[in-house]
């Protein structure tokens, strides 16, 4: 049915198709009105939060392949502007936790969620993991920072017992990468582990406490389905995990030949712990109910005007989807995402309309993507990253849209990541000309490089900015750093993230105009966009391709 409409709808579009003037002033006037009716639309109520899978994305994805269609755009998905991702979806059956552990014929049970977390199983309905235990530090190996947690230790058919987060030496995004739970996956299964334990510290207990993570219980694993229809980015033999508090942690560590105590005061000097095998054998059941879902990536072309160079894409990326609708509130329990991320969905189709206006094209090709499953692990850019409809060494550079708060006139733009590339000199060039400064990044202890859909297209080699407004404000009264965090504490993931917040509409003019720059700049500047020279990320990933 939904196939029916979308094309229905596209031929309809289409004959509806924009017969728009010259614009002359391109890309300095972009429509006002335009970007409010996109965001009130994607942040409708009609549209239920726009969780992965929903009826409430379907249209979002409809709506924005539509737009694709008006603005004369080449389709550029599986089937016209839509790429169909197919997930598996797991949810935890949450009276089926069984954790406990036998040292000296003594048996301890832990009690769940009380003590430990489990999360749902991909992989298997049924989970039943059992084995002798090795502490492997922080579980990390990083020979770039002369690292190496599993440096003579034996864990093949072993659980790994692991702290969480990385050493306070190494460098944040680089740490960032090393310290990821997929990361962590991959260390253990490379060396024969059949499991994982996850223990909190200290650290660990003031950024995120224990108690926090309980209201995520009900929260489903999803991952996107491969060509043999199984899920991706996924260690089979890894056979279960756990996360402890930290009282549970200190019961496991009784017995063992370094007390917990101690392990957790190296951590305060930054000491990484050496690794040892912990006495007895650790077992976990749990049950878990898979079920297979579909979700939309959108994605179309505006065709560059180099005969060479239009085989060459600049992309533009914005997640669409969002958290859908509070379980545990019973009034307002639509999360309608109008900042996250409908703001950057409606600024990526107008920059889209000025690019579909230009008399002259850029010399490159224009990629605009809207991708899907964001909210749930970026896995619709990390699907579309890995399933390019255009050849992925094509691809020269991404600028991702995600979350831009415009409630106050801003003068600068914070281009996350802009340091590994050049892209930092054509982002600044850009900034100017749309009248803005490019600045720093101003909590680089949060990494946030790593944290949205760009880092999918990082991981296949193609350097990439997270673009958002700065915090410095064209209105002296207006602490822009303040806004944020006044947002990130009342609004981020809530229902009040709605349309009733105080947009400017002027900040989302002049976001649209420096992404419409920072776009035309790309795809003009003669030499495709380079990593920089002994760049972590150029280095790691930039054979990807």
């Amino acid at each position: 049915m939904l196939k029916k409409l979308i094309l229905a709808a596209l031929v309809s579009s289409t004959s509806l198709a924009l017969n728009a003037e010259s614009q002359n002033d391109y890309p300095f006037n972009p429509n006002v009105s335009h970007i409010q009716s996109h965001l009130f639309f994607l942040a409708n109520d009609l549209l239920e939060g726009r969780d992965t899978g929903s009826k409430g994305h379907d249209i979002a994805s409809l709506y924005i392949a539509t737009e694709f269609a008006k603005f004369g755009m080449k389709p550029a998905g599986t089937d016209g502007y839509m790429q169909n991702v197919q997930f598996r979806k797991a949810l935890l059956e949450q009276k089926s936790p069984e954790v406990s552990f036998v040292v000296n014929d003594e048996k301890t049970t832990l009690e769940y969620p009380k003590e430990y977390l489990t999360g749902p199983d991909l992989l298997r309905t049924a989970t039943s993991m059992q084995g002798e235990m090795v502490f492997v530090g922080y579980g990390i190996v990083a020979n770039e920072l002369q690292h190496d947690d599993y440096q003579d230790l034996d864990v093949e058919g072993k659980i790994v017992v692991m702290l969480s987060g990385k050493p306070k030496s190494f460098p944040s995004e680089e740490g960032a990468h090393f310290a990821s739970g997929h990361q962590k996956q991959k260390y253990a299964a490379e060396h024969g582990a059949i499991g994982i334990i996850t223990l909190s510290t200290p650290l660990a207990e003031k950024v995120r406490p224990y108690q926090s993570m309980l209201s995520y219980l009900h929260t489903p694993s999803m991952a996107w389905l491969d060509e043999n229809g199984e899920p991706a980015n996924r260690f089979p033999q890894l056979q279960g995990s756990a996360y402890l508090s930290q009282s549970a942690a200190k019961k496991l560590f009784a017995n063992a030949p370094v007390s917990l105590d101690k392990i957790y005061a190296d951590l305060e000097e930054d000491k990484s712990p050496a690794g040892f095998t912990l006495p007895g054998e650790f077992s976990l059941k749990r049950a878990s109910t898979h079920t297979t879902i579909n979700s939309y990536n959108v994605a179309g072309i505006i065709e560059g005007s180099d005969p060479q160079l239009k085989n060459e894409y600049v992309v533009f990326s914005a997640h669409s989807d969002h958290i859908g609708i509070a379980k545990t509130v019973k009034k307002d329990n639509i999360n309608n995402g109008a900042m996250d991320n409908a703001s950057g969905t409606a600024i990526m189709l107008e920059t889209a309309r000025l690019f579909s206006e230009m008399p002259t094209k850029p010399k490159r090709s224009l990629l605009f993507v809207a991708v899907t499953g964001e909210e749930k692990g970026l896995l619709g850019a990390d699907y579309f990253a890995h399933n390019p409809t255009v050849p992925v060494e094509s691809m020269v550079a991404n600028v991702n849209l995600d979350m831009p708060i415009l409630t106050y006139e801003f003068a600068d733009v914070i281009a996350f990541g802009a340091e590994h590339s050049d892209m930092k000199k054509s982002v600044s060039e850009a900034a100017q000309n749309a009248g803005l400064s490019l600045s720093a990044d101003p909590w680089p202890e949060q990494a946030l490089f790593t944290r949205s859909d760009h880092y999918a297209f990082v991981k296949q080699g193609i350097p990439a900015v997270f673009l958002v407004p700065g915090l410095k404000s064209k209105d002296p009264d207006v602490d822009g750093s303040k806004v944020f965090g006044e947002f990130l504490s009342s609004h981020y993931h809530k229902p009040s993230d709605d349309i009733n917040q105080p947009f400017n509409w002027e900040a989302a003019k002049t976001f649209t105009r420096v992404n419409a720059e920072i776009g035309h700049t790309l795809a003009n500047q003669a030499q495709r966009t380079q990593w920089n020279d002994g760049d972590f990320f150029g280095t790691t990933f930039g054979n990807a391709k």
